[in-house]
């Protein structure tokens, strides 16, 4: 069964990590869950509240489910993978900064194989320089960072530009994920 990599780190985002975990399986994929280190991390939920007594301009956070990761970045070889998937929530803000999980992100990018993520997930794009010259979809709080990286931002939705195919958030798993799943097939 091909592999996808999935990183991971205290906070990623509930919806964004188990929707694919859970969806690519059933396309006949084995999701890795990986992290800095191989243990059990904390998943959180991040929405605008509706109803509340005073509106938030940011999402608010509360804690999701736990998730284990099965192994630790710097374990893992990039071509055991036939692609990665990068969930979103504040666990990418410091997941950027792991150089194994960078050089496992620029392997699978320059080896052509499909790239997915959602919402914060492209500040690790950003970080490993591999969207220069990309459009890419994320989370408008994020658009510094792609561009940052080089990509042109284009808003809140689903883009697909070559082998990376990115979204804004967990509102748009079900269009994210079917084009993932097109690009994995193609490949492989």
């Amino acid at each position: 069964m091909p592999k996808i990599l999935m990183p991971v780190g205290d906070a990623a985002e509930t919806l964004d990590t188990f929707y694919p975990y859970f969806r690519l399986p059933e396309e006949g994929y084995d999701v890795v869950v990986a992290g800095p280190e191989a243990k059990l991390y904390h998943t959180v939920l991040h929405e605008v509240p509706p109803n509340s007594d005073v509106p938030w301009e940011v999402t608010e956070e509360r804690p999701g489910y736990h998730i284990q990761a099965e192994v630790a970045f710097r374990d893992l070889k990039s071509e055991d993978f036939a692609g990665i998937f990068i969930t979103g929530g504040r666990a990418p803000e410091y997941l950027r900064y792991d150089t194994d999980l960078l050089r496992l992100t620029t392997e699978i990018a320059e080896a052509g194989k499909p790239v997915c993520c959602l919402c914060h997930g492209i500040e690790i794009l950003s970080a490993a320089g591999v969207i220069k010259g990309k459009k890419v979809c994320t989370v408008t709080k994020c658009a510094l960072d792609a561009e940052q990286g080089g990509a042109t931002y284009q808003g809140d939705g689903v883009v697909v530009d070559g082998q990376f195919v990115t979204a804004g958030g967990w509102t748009n798993n079900t269009m994210l994920l079917k084009e993932f799943v097109r690009l994995l097939k193609e490949a492989g």
